[in-house]
């Protein structure tokens, strides 16, 4: 039997994954790293996750090429994106591809806890850039 929050945290940045990783499962989140998205997409493919956090500028696949995936294969799992670059237009696309959140660095811990609490908590299939 698989542990609620289960967590899948898709970024190039180890220094930030393994930062992440511990703060999560300081939270009680079993997490899974992976470097790009196309990694994250097999890994989605055999497992399921309760939450995604996802940076917005990989290499290989971005964050609006992955949230189309996402949406292509019907994943129906909360998606927060997290980046270093503020943009509107980013922010308005994802939000209106559903999106659960997105999250500018730098940010606090108790910031993206509040979010991630946020999103497992959402009732299924509601998501911030959707309506229920």
């Amino acid at each position: 039997m698989r542990q609620k929050n289960c967590v899948l945290l898709v970024d190039d940045d180890r220094e930030f994954c393994s930062a992440m990783k511990k703060l999560l499962e300081k939270a009680g989140c079993e997490v899974a790293v992976t470097g790009d998205g196309y990694e994250a997409l097999r890994v989605l493919s055999d497992s399921a996750f309760d939450l995604i956090i996802a940076d917005l500028r990989m290499p290989k696949l971005g964050g609006v090429e992955f949230m189309e995936e996402i949406n292509r294969r019907e994943i129906d799992t909360p998606v927060i994106f997290v980046t270093g670059y503020g943009e509107v237009e980013s922010y308005m696309t994802l939000m209106n591809m559903g999106a659960f959140d997105y999250i500018t660095k730098p940010f606090s811990g108790k910031e993206l806890l509040r979010i991630v609490r946020r999103a497992m908590e959402a009732p299924d299939g509601v998501h911030m850039g959707q309506p229920p």
